[in-house]
């Protein structure tokens, strides 16, 4: 307590305070995230030094911020591999195929509406929320074309069940992952959240399908093929998973060094389609390789010539990962880690979790979430580490997860595609349909709560 009513405490909450109001306004400031995050970090951490160095205890900071470092070590690790992945499915046009598949079958809008919605829902839990709702958002704008009306609802639907979708999955959203990393829930056990995370999506998609016409827009006549390899990279993405999964549960080892030997996988695979390109680059009918990146095939020539790369290029996908996303992670880590240490967390899960009891305080955390951003008030959760039933992990992983959805700025995707879809989806249009997706999010909770009872002893 002394330290959280020093000067040094209320500095250390001021920074953060205004490092985070910069990360809100992002979109105006043109700012990205990472940078006040990092800054502010550091100077808590000199901050929290200071204060315990006055105490003399100099080994406390030490030790904390080892600890920190190796949390974000386990999250930077497994995110760098998944979004490998995702950058080599991107590139050998996996996604563009099937949203070209989806733009050219003639679909009625609702039935847009609908399959968007639900394609959202399934591949969240595997390509995370963030990707999901950048592909299906695509899908939507091509298909709605200037009907504004349509495109805005199917955007706000793409984004509810994108996060209700990753939020019984470790590897949906990134507050279920840290979830599961830090063992609070096993890797099967968050299934038993699928039906109040649909339930969540169902409630406020079916009021929102009124307000979609049943007309039937152009077909456009798009078809682009899947790249060499393609399927096999899929097949070793979904491989790398069942690695990581069976690190944590049979092995009891970090599913962060399962993540990394999955790499490793497409290493290896990556050397064998190189190889295979080059042969087929060599013939009379060159194979496109490039994809849609200019950038891609610009890499230097082995030993040190300027010629053009050929082939396809694991450093170029680990080169493309989102690092302004991998570094605001560090920088909100060490923030929240530095303000434990000042005795602010304890404060603050005192407050909660004791006088207004956890499931209140769980609910609590999913509306934060939409306003603040779900991983540093999961951060702050799991550094907090109240003592509760599983019942309540697992209410606290389906409100962090879901609960951005009320707001278009509370959820990676909802920001993604109002970038995308700029002047369409914006925050002012994701705000008139907040009241049916605050009732999906309580009806959610009141399924768990009673599908779930057993959880709760």
């Amino acid at each position: 307590m002394s330290l959280a009513s020093s000067a040094y405490g209320y500095l250390g909450l001021v920074l953060f305070v205004a490092a985070y109001s910069l990360v809100i306004f992002e979109e105006q400031l043109h700012l990205r995230k990472s940078k006040p995050v990092i800054l502010a970090a550091g100077i808590i951490w000199v901050l929290v030094a200071l204060a315990y160095a006055a105490i003399g205890d100099t080994h406390t900071p030490h030790d904390a911020i080892k600890h920190n470092l190796i949390e974000y070590a386990e999250l930077f690790l497994f995110l760098l591999a998944a979004m490998t992945y995702i950058n080599a499915m991107e590139e050998r046009n996996v996604f563009q195929a099937l949203r070209s598949w989806l733009v050219s079958r003639g679909f009625t809008l609702r039935v847009v509406f609908w399959i968007t919605g639900v394609l959202s829902f399934l591949i969240s839990p595997l390509a995370d929320n963030l990707t999901t709702a950048l592909l299906m958002g695509a899908v939507v704008m091509a298909v709605g074309g200037s009907n504004r009306r349509f495109v805005i609802v199917a955007c706000i639907n793409v984004v509810v069940a994108a996060n209700a979708g990753g939020a019984f999955s470790p590897f949906g959203d990134i507050t279920t992952l840290m979830v599961w990393q830090k063992g609070k829930v096993e890797f099967v056990e968050f299934f038993a959240i699928f039906l109040p995370s649909l339930v969540n999506w169902l409630v406020p998609a079916v009021i929102m399908s009124f307000a979609v016409a049943k007309e039937r827009p152009a077909a456009l006549a798009e078809a682009i093929q899947m790249k060499l390899g393609a399927k096999r990279i899929i097949g070793l993405f979904l491989c790398t998973i069942v690695t990581a999964v069976s690190f944590h549960n049979f092995l009891h080892l970090p599913p962060a060094t399962g993540m990394m030997l999955g790499l490793g996988y497409l290493g290896f695979f990556s050397y064998f389609l190189k190889k295979r390109e080059n042969r087929l680059l060599s013939g009379d009918q060159p194979l496109d390789v490039t994809g849609h990146n200019p950038d891609e095939h610009c890499d230097p020539a082995p030993h040190g010539g300027h010629g053009q790369a050929s082939g396809f290029d694991l450093f170029r996908k680990i080169a493309r990962a989102e690092w302004d996303t991998l570094l605001f992670f560090y920088g909100v880590i060490l923030c929240v880690g530095g303000l434990g240490q000042f005795g602010y967390l304890a404060m603050a899960s005192n407050f909660m979790y004791l006088d207004l009891g956890p499931t209140t305080a769980n609910v609590l955390v999913g509306i934060l979430s939409a306003i603040v951003d779900n991983i540093p008030v999961m951060f702050a959760v799991l550094t907090m580490d109240p003592h509760m039933s599983h019942g309540q992990w697992l209410l606290v992983t389906l409100t962090a997860g879901c609960g951005g959805s009320m707001l278009s700025v509370g959820s990676a995707a909802g920001v993604a595609l109002m970038g995308t879809a700029r002047g369409i989806y914006t925050f002012g249009n994701h705000l008139k349909w907040t009241w049916a997706i605050a009732l999906g999010y309580a009806a959610s909770i009141a399924v768990h709560l009673f599908l779930n009872a057993k959880y709760f002893h």
